[in-house]
């Protein structure tokens, strides 16, 4: 193997992954908080990495997947690790708990997470539940769980093998919890203390995986710029991020050994979920409705059917002309500066990808509707939205996306 030192070269690390929170001024205090390594060959930096934090025995928290694809024998030092490799595809309150129960009789003291979004999200949860007493639903945002995750959470290590969800630089884990709903469980303590992010891992990634993951970052860039939180990093990211999976994710796709746009579509994850920081919308509020409703449903993929719709509901928003919000969205993709442009644009890329036309491709059905809009006005993504959503709006945006 190659001297991880040299495999590093060019990879760039740092302080990065920024939340906004309001002191009693009003005004938005922006904070970096965790450090990530980007680059071809960064994963041989997980030993050192584990070694920084005190981590001498750390849980593996994968996905059968991902361990039939061999990708765990691609990460140094992870093949010698404690493995639970049992993620669904939607983590769940269940699947925590199997997990800490092995953590716990083999006595880690961390957890490294190599997966796409649904692993590190479950070893976020590892991380909380290991160290904190009581459900799930304790913790959760909408339950007032913010004030009570503490320092205390065991350090999570992440290395993503898809380029997609960002939970690499995240600080929410979205769980199904044993009542059925899909929740955040939400705070600066629950970001893992380090992300390794090496497009390398992402290369025998099949093609419809890469288009629906590369759309989740997609959506996260377009959705957190359109929020109207006052944030002028995190929308410089997320255009950033944009621009890069906007001219990356079809060559990613049809040409995946095609190295640029593998380090573009990496780069456009982390970055959309170091800015959505500041807030997402209504996409997410109906997807983790959706999600919650039918765990098999890929939370990429409806992120993907629903930005059209969502898109021209948002585009007479006052704060989009105020800001020339439309305008910085087509130029960083490269189409007209109209909402209905930016949307058929999305649309358009949706096929081309091969992705689903619509929700009801995906067996959503009518009669699911008053579930969904009672799930998505609950959601924690729902009040940052730029216009604020009614059930009637919420029940158009369904129809809209059948």
């Amino acid at each position: 193997m190659r001297d991880a030192a040299a495999l590093y070269a060019g990879a760039r690390s740092g302080e990065i992954g920024t939340e906004t929170t309001k002191r009693d001024s009003g005004m938005p205090a922006i904070n970096y908080l965790t450090t990530i390594h980007l680059g071809e060959g960064s994963a041989g930096l997980l030993p050192s990495e584990c070694e920084r934090l005190g981590v001498s025995r750390p849980l593996l928290v994968t996905d059968r997947g991902v361990r039939a694809a061999g990708l765990i024998e691609r990460v140094p030092g992870a093949a010698d690790m404690v493995v639970f490799d049992a993620t669904p595809s939607n983590p769940t309150e269940t699947a925590v708990r199997e997990a800490v129960a092995i953590y716990q009789a083999s006595g880690c003291d961390g957890v490294v997470a190599v997966g796409g979004g649904s692993s590190i999200d479950l070893a976020k949860g590892v991380a909380l539940a290991a160290t904190h007493d009581g459900p799930l639903a304790r913790y959760a945002l909408v339950e007032g769980g913010l004030a009570r995750i503490t320092a205390a959470m065991a350090p999570v290590i992440a290395v993503p093998t898809t380029a997609g969800t960002g939970s690499e630089v995240g600080r929410a884990a979205i769980l199904i919890l044993d009542d059925g709903r899909k929740l955040a469980i939400l705070s600066p303590h629950v970001i893992p203390k380090s992300a390794i992010c090496d497009p390398v891992l992402t290369w025998r990634l099949p093609a419809g995986l890469t288009a629906a993951t590369g759309m989740d970052a997609i959506s996260h860039c377009l959705e957190t710029f359109m929020a109207p939180a006052f944030n002028p990093p995190a929308d410089a990211i997320a255009l950033d991020g944009l621009t890069r999976g906007w001219r990356s994710i079809a060559r990613a796709v049809e040409a995946p050994d095609d190295r640029a746009a593998r380090l573009d579509m990496m780069t456009a994850s982390l970055e959309g979920a170091m800015a959505f920081q500041k807030g997402l919308g209504c996409v997410h509020s109906l997807s983790h409705a959706l999600g919650g409703m039918n765990p098999a449903l890929h939370h990429g993929t409806l992120n993907a059917v629903l930005l059209p719709a969502v898109i021209r509901f948002n585009a007479v928003s006052p704060s989009f002309a105020a800001e020339n919000k439309l305008a910085r969205m087509a130029a960083a993709m490269g189409v007209e500066a109209d909402g209905e442009a930016i949307a058929t644009a999305v649309a358009g890329l949706n096929r081309r990808l091969g992705l689903p036309s619509g929700l009801g491709d995906l067996g959503v059905r009518e009669e699911a509707i008053p579930r969904l809009v009672a799930g998505a006005l609950a959601d924690h993504c729902h009040g940052t939205n730029p216009r604020t959503a009614s059930a009637d709006d919420y029940r158009d945006l369904i129809l809209a996306s059948m």
